[in-house]
């Protein structure tokens, strides 16, 4: 799937190549910081327009991206020879338009638990960046 040059283990993956894998997954890690405290979230999410969007519930996710906007999305794959990683800066913003709100359910977003989710956000990402990974076992240390 990815060409890594001169056997290099980990390749750096492009924009492109990197909203393609988010693409190709559905499920991913929101991670909120606010005074100086930072959570980690599990989510299940959608890509559309480049850009990423989640359903949740209130509670503290909801509450603390509200507070501090700035947050980090992560997803990964692992196969049996390879993996990869991408990692997304972002602001996040819950939806209230129903222009907005429609837009995002026309994404097929499903949710993992049955539990009410009303509330839709969206991440507008400032940064993106993933690698690639081969697996192999250790090189032989120069001597």
């Amino acid at each position: 799937m990815f060409e890594h040059a001169d056997d290099d283990p980990i390749l750096n993956l492009d924009d492109d190549q990197s909203w393609k894998l988010l693409e190709g997954t559905k499920h991913g890690r929101l991670v909120v910081t606010v005074g100086g405290e930072s959570d980690i979230f599990p989510v299940n999410y959608a890509v559309g327009n480049r850009k990423i969007y989640l359903r949740t519930a209130p509670g503290n996710k909801l509450a603390e991206l509200t507070i501090n906007a700035n947050v980090l999305f992560e997803a990964d794959g692992i196969l049996s020879d390879e993996a990869w990683s991408v990692v997304l800066r972002g602001t996040a913003r819950v939806l209230e338009q129903s222009a907005d709100i429609a837009a995002a359910e026309s994404l097929g977003l499903q949710q993992w638990v049955p539990t009410l989710k009303d509330f839709y956000v969206e991440i507008q990402p400032v940064s993106i960046s993933g690698r690639h990974f081969k697996f192999g076992e250790n090189p032989p240390r120069a001597l």
